[in-house]
């Protein structure tokens, strides 16, 4: 049904002038759920307070409450067509009154992780994109039949939801920061292993995808009593996020997936100095997939003790001070990484294996990340320990991938299977820190298992080659002048 419903909505995103791309259609779809989503929450918190005798004051005030503006039904529990509005009434009020009224929970709300501070967040960098008012009662209508009270509900919501955050990554570049492939993710996951009790981090959170299968993975670890889920709810996942779009789609994944207010937070994580961090604000664990290739201001640069204007690399740096000593991390980098020769790259290697124990690089096939020819690697690491041994494993799907030939989980198996052993194959070995050159620090992917075919004849030898095989292809040509 659901699905359906979806697909609905987007086609009536494609017939409005003002939605043009798949970006369009998420950042609109999110808030307009957002606002369905947080009816459902408030009006279930007041149900439940009322049966325990107590009251519960609910944050949005009635006229701008879904079912006042959005959704007023008739006593048969119909849409009323009488009240309810539509057309430049409904742009306009959305647009000049609710909009408004929802942006400024920012500036009254006392504390920025408040589901108030966020909801002054969302309204404020939003806009609504509908220029069609009927479009837009279009939109609502269908979005009132989605419900998010069962956990079968948001489990299916949250899987279209996916897909369309999957979407949007292949609608081009700026969607495609925020996605990173789902068996990708999961994987990491089950290598770092969040435990019940540990604090899990990511400040590139983009579509929050780790945040999201980090609670899947957590919440289905054991049997959960009343103080442990209460605990993943509030005091587990922190995110941060820059872009507006980004952190409106964040929230909004978390939200489906099971955490009713994620703790993420609107703000660009470079501008924080390291030497700022204090104990209290680190971390167990940080799972983050960094934009790299970006380009950072020399002001952004002065947080950080090793000075560069590559993104990822100041996100790296950021995450090694953000850990808790044995806390551990799944990254992923350009494999550029591992071999660049300027000063900063030499430098952050350095820090890596001095600081971490830097235990397993996976090294990613071209293709992993759709849409982008960009090769990646995933690095494991623990702060705390240096680093002794690394183990490398080098994926090989057997395949050449792209849109209609992805990533699965399926691919990624025996890499998750034979992490924890560190066992050694064809596709996996392990090199000692003790050989790396301490000059560069270089920790290239180099398959010692794959042997390559060295050509030993003389320069000689092969210019006679090429002769003889010109020879043949003028015999060949002749031969065919002849025939005709």
């Amino acid at each position: 049904m659901y699905e359906e419903a979806f697909k609905n909505i987007d086609d009536v995103f494609w017939k409005d002038a003002g939605c043009s791309s798949e970006l369009d259609y998420i950042e609109q779809t999110s808030w307009i759920l957002f606002l369905k989503y947080l009816d459902d929450y408030e009006e279930e918190r007041e149900t439940a307070a009322i049966l325990n005798g107590e009251t519960y004051e609910r944050i949005v005030d009635k006229e701008f409450r879904w079912k006042e503006w959005a959704y007023p039904k008739t006593s048969e529990g119909k849409l009323n067509y009488d009240i309810a509005l539509t057309g430049d009434d409904l742009l306009e009020f959305v647009n000049k009154e609710l909009f408004p009224h929802l942006a400024g929970f920012k500036q009254s709300a006392e504390n920025p992780r408040s589901i108030d501070y966020k909801i002054g967040e969302i309204f404020s960098e939003l806009r609504n994109k509908l220029q069609s008012g009927y479009s837009l009662r279009d939109v609502i209508n269908k979005v009132n039949d989605l419900k998010f009270l069962s956990n079968e509900e948001k489990l299916e919501l949250s899987s279209l939801y996916e897909d369309k955050i999957k979407n949007m990554g292949n609608a081009g570049r700026n969607g495609g920061e925020y996605y990173t492939p789902r068996p990708l993710i999961k994987s990491i996951v089950k290598v770092i292993d969040p435990k019940i009790g540990e604090t899990v981090y990511d400040g590139a959170v983009g579509s929050a995808g780790f945040l999201c299968e980090a609670f899947d993975w957590m919440s289905k670890s054991k049997e959960l009593n009343a103080a442990e889920f209460q605990q993943l709810q509030n005091s587990t996942f922190y995110g941060k996020e820059k872009k507006s779009l980004a952190y409106v789609i964040g929230i909004m994944n978390m939200i489906l997936h099971g955490v009713e207010a994620p703790n993420i937070i609107h703000t660009n994580t470079l501008a924080e100095n390291l030497a700022d961090v204090q104990q209290k604000d680190r971390v167990d664990v940080i799972l983050a997939n960094p934009p790299f290739g970006g380009k950072e201001r020399s002001e952004i640069q002065q947080n950080f003790p090793i000075k560069t204007s590559e993104t990822a690399y100041l996100f790296l740096q950021h995450f090694i001070k953000m850990m808790k000593s044995g806390g551990r991390c799944g990254v992923v980098i350009k494999n550029t990484f591992l071999s660049n020769v300027d000063n900063a790259s030499i430098a952050l290697r350095k820090q890596l294996l001095e600081e971490c124990n830097l235990f397993a690089v996976l090294d990613l096939p071209q293709g992993s990340f759709i849409g982008t020819g960009v090769k990646t690697v995933v690095l494991f690491f623990e702060k705390g320990k240096t680093t002794e041994k690394i183990w490398y494993y080098q994926l090989d799907v057997g395949r050449s991938m792209g849109k209609t030939n992805p990533l699965n989980e399926n691919d990624l198996n025996d890499f998750v299977m034979k992490a924890n052993n560190q066992e050694e194959d064809i596709n996996s070995w392990i090199v000692d820190v003790g050989v790396i050159n301490k000059e560069t620090w270089d920790l290239t992917v180099n398959n010692p298992n794959i042997v390559q075919e060295v050509d030993n004849r003389t320069p000689q030898e092969i210019i006679a080659e090429i002769e003889k095989l010109d020879e043949q292809a003028a015999q060949a040509l002749q031969a065919i002048k002849k025939l005709l």
